[in-house]
């Protein structure tokens, strides 16, 4: 029986939503089965063997709705296998090197022994809501700066580890 993931995410504008659904494609591909919903939907954990959390970056912390996932799900994530994915700089920087996750995500990864954390590049486009993200679009510093062929690559260790973690148990 194939391991039953869940990626759960927050996000303003989509961005995160859309790297979520390329994640959760990839482990289905891999034979997982796998779904994306927003983290503030999840009512429980208890049907999914693995978590993947992944929250939107703003003025150096993770989406309101992941941080409440994280809290509210907390003793339930303890007892499976669980990845966190950040998304946010909207240059080339994730692309470029290792971005560390931010201080509260850090906590709840030691917390929770999360297997991994990475930052993909964020994606700030014309009509995105909040006024700071309208400030940072008439400064000229939008744009999309996500990779998916990185972001998929991601996706496929994750699978590999599960679906090996299966053939050891």
């Amino acid at each position: 029986m194939p391991s039953n993931v869940l990626v759960a995410y927050g996000t303003t504008n989509g961005s995160t939503a859309e790297i979520a659904e390329a994640v959760a494609a990839v482990l289905r591909k891999e034979g997982l089965a796998a779904e994306a919903l927003p983290a503030r939907s999840v009512t429980s954990v208890s049907p999914y063997d693995a978590v993947v959390v992944g929250g939107g970056l703003y003025a150096g912390r993770w989406h309101k709705d992941a941080r409440r996932f994280v809290r509210r799900h907390g003793r339930s994530l303890a007892g499976r296998p669980v990845w966190f994915f950040s998304s946010g700089p909207l240059d080339a920087s994730a692309s470029e090197r290792d971005i560390p996750p931010v201080p509260g995500v850090r906590r709840a990864m030691d917390k929770l022994d999360v297997a991994e954390h990475v930052t993909f590049g964020g994606r700030l486009a014309e009509g995105a809501k909040g006024r700071i993200a309208r400030m940072i679009l008439r400064s000229g510093k939008g744009g999309d700066f996500r990779d998916f062929d990185v972001i998929e690559a991601w996706a496929a260790r994750v699978a590999k580890e599960l679906t090996d973690g299966e053939k050891n148990r």
